[in-house]
């Protein structure tokens, strides 16, 4: 029984490596499936990045810093 399974999963193997060889053909993802999303893509020359002050991140963590504490207002609990 576990000579059919070793066998089996051999034979799928080897059928996935012709599959992502190409012995097929192209895989359906390689191409371009929706060409029309070229034509609505953002020129990069146009973006352009800039560092946030520190007064709009807030909410931003810093790398090796203390983490933020949260901002929760608690109460006790009356019984």
């Amino acid at each position: 029984m576990l000579r059919w399974l070793i066998a089996f999963l051999i034979l799928a193997n080897l059928l996935m490596l012709a599959v992502v060889q190409g012995m097929f053909g192209p895989l359906p993802a390689a191409g371009a499936r929706e060409p029309h999303h070229l034509l609505q893509q953002v020129h990069p020359e146009t973006l352009n990045a800039r560092p946030l002050h520190p007064e709009d991140a807030t909410d931003q963590p810093q790398v090796g810093g203390p983490a933020p504490a949260a901002n929760v207002q608690s109460s006790p609990i009356g019984q």
